[in-house]
């Protein structure tokens, strides 16, 4: 099968589509998926530069999240799933392969109204935003919720999540044409944060109280001000470090309004707390994706020999919504 293959740690040259052998057989559990389509995430760029290793037993190849069609069925899959079925799937690894092998676990429905390929740019950030500010930080309707890039993939589908259960949302982003994206997906308050002060405006539209939740993917530079903006029984949640993971922080504001700091990833999780999060995925959200509340946000498709041109452009940050690989 073609893959591809992060060659040595480096830039995007350093990906190559090569001839691979095809996956192991499949063990107990597991089932083996054509891929129609892969998500780039940015912690596949991060991989690429040796700082984000895959889990023990995981494929080598990048790839978080796919869509695809199931070839074959390993000993004890559930019997809800066949070989044909139309599935999109939570990764370990592997995405950026014409195969890939998948604990059925991880396996979700494709959508009824969501194409094959769309379908590949839920699984990694609809698991990353129910998994975090909901199961973990308990936002609830009639809360107000913070997104720090809000138009990307995460972001994109975080506003439409929480628009559908009554939640006031609040969004930065870097350009006008990024926020005038969240502001058409439902957000409420969309902030600039390159020409504004994000805590002012917050303070500014919450009558100085703040927000309950912030879902933040910058980290150091912003925990202060993130610490700022939370009111009584605020909850941060750390999902990324790309202002740094290092901070000197003021830690009154945490004792005197009762603040949580939060933080997970998704991909080093066991595989049972990966099936729990992926079950309760498609109880909650699967429903509002297939009446039209919650769709994926698609910006541009790639073929896979292509995949350096797709990291370029996930790391400019110019999209806006899920970047695709297709094999």
């Amino acid at each position: 099968m073609r893959a591809v293959v992060i060659t040595r740690g480096g830039g995007p040259e350093v990906l190559e589509a090569q001839d691979v052998e095809d996956p192991a057989p499949l063990g107990e559990g597991e089932v083996l998926l054509q891929v129609a389509a892969a998500g780039v995430n940015r912690a596949d760029t991060l991989q690429r530069h040796g700082r984000h290793p895959p889990p023990a037993g995981a494929s080598p190849y990048p790839g978080l999240e796919c869509s695809g069609t199931i070839l074959a069925l390993g000993p004890n899959v559930p019997s809800r799933w066949s070989i044909g079925d139309k599935v999109c799937a939570l990764l370990s690894g592997g995405g950026y392969a014409e195969k890939v092998v998948v604990p059925a676990g991880q396996l979700l429905p494709v959508p009824e109204g969501v194409s094959l390929t769309d379908a590949a740019g839920l699984p990694e950030v609809a698991c990353t935003v129910w998994s975090t500010v909901f199961m973990t930080s308990h936002l609830s309707p009639g809360e107000s919720f913070l997104i720090h890039g809000g138009s990307s993939g995460i972001g994109t589908v975080a506003i439409q999540i929480a628009k559908h259960l009554g939640i006031k949302v609040f969004v930065t982003a870097g350009s006008e044409e990024k926020l005038a994206a969240c502001k058409d997906l439902g957000a409420d308050v969309c902030i600039n944060y390159k020409t504004e002060d994000f805590v002012e405006r917050v303070k500014q539209e919450t009558n100085g109280k703040g927000v309950d939740v912030i879902l933040d993917n910058i980290g150091g530079s912003y925990l202060q001000r993130n610490l700022n903006s939370l009111g009584v029984d605020g909850r941060l949640f750390i999902i990324g470090f790309q202002g740094g993971a290092v901070a000197e922080v003021n830690l009154q504001a945490v004792l005197a309004r009762r603040l949580t700091i939060q933080a997970a990833g998704l991909r080093g999780r066991s595989l049972d707390n990966k099936a729990q999060i992926v079950s309760e995925v498609e109880k909650n959200v699967w429903p509002a994706v297939t009446a039209g509340k919650v769709k994926p946000v698609i910006y541009k498709t790639f073929p896979l020999s292509e995949a350096a041109e797709a990291h370029r452009l996930m790391e400019t940050s110019t999209h806006i919504g899920k970047i695709l690989l297709l094999p």
